[in-house]
């Protein structure tokens, strides 16, 4: 029995830990050949182990999404190792928390933690973008293009501005490249998680776990695995009449 992304070939970005590698996991499920990609490849390289332990294909890279020449290199890569891109799931991004003090409102932000936050979670999904979308229209047939976002590019929150105008600027990038490339056959949406068992949550959960489930209908915390779901779903052949989604996994909490 073929899995839904048999035959594909798949970049993901942020593949270390967390929603990437739980992803990059189950797309190699479902019959993808994979390129991991992380900041440091010997971090992607655990992930790539995972894979081919169980029979798939896959590959770490290096490289830093927030540098256009790392990005490139991570695409070229990708098509040197398997002749190809048909999906990508752009992942890789920071928490609030890795740019400076938790807990800041708009005026005590530093512009250097703004900087930072938007380089990672919206120019480098731009630049991921940029490059696998050239990919794929230089070997025709369209792709499948997933962006991380989150709820939090849906509403506000509290003492995370930077947080929030990335993740809602990936929403729109999203939404734009998906009218720009729907006639070349490129699809391209985005997840929005709501709260996930990941490290990147891993203080938040410490901190104002009662408060986060408290906001959750169904009363529990998310996994990775749930996200990749979707995300595997998304780049299947089976949503393909899918684009410019910003497709919410999140226990109800953006319904509440």
């Amino acid at each position: 029995m073929t899995g839904i992304l048999d035959g594909k070939v798949a970049l993901v970005t942020g593949g270390a830990s967390g929603i990437g590698r739980a992803t990059a996991v189950a797309m190699a499920r479902e019959g993808a050949r994979m390129a991991v990609a992380d900041r440091g490849e010997d971090s992607a390289a655990a992930t790539v182990a995972l894979i081919n332990a169980a029979g798939g294909q896959a590959i770490a890279i290096g490289g830093d999404v927030t540098r256009e020449a790392d990005v490139a290199a991570m695409v070229a890569r990708t098509v040197a190792a398997f002749g190809r891109l048909d999906c990508a799931f752009n992942n890789a991004g920071i928490a609030p928390g890795a740019v400076g003090p938790g807990g800041q409102r708009v005026h005590e932000l530093s512009q250097d933690s703004f900087d930072r936050m938007l380089a990672v979670n919206l120019t480098g999904v731009f630049l991921c973008l940029k490059h696998e979308i050239a990919q794929m229209l230089a070997q025709g047939g369209g792709g499948a293009i997933v962006n991380t976002a989150s709820i939090a590019g849906l509403i506000g929150l509290r003492t995370s501005s930077h947080y929030v105008a990335a993740k809602h600027g990936v929403v729109g990038l999203t939404k734009s490249a998906a009218m720009e490339y729907a006639p070349d056959g490129i699809r391209v949406n985005c997840v929005n998680p709501g709260y996930i068992t990941t490290p990147m949550t891993k203080e938040a959960v410490e901190t104002r776990g009662p408060e986060i489930l408290a906001k959750v209908p169904m009363g529990r915390m998310g996994t990775p695995e749930e996200i990749a779901e979707a995300v595997v779903w998304m780049c299947s052949d089976k949503a393909s009449f899918m684009t410019g989604a910003a497709q919410v996994v999140d226990g109800g909490y953006y319904a509440a």
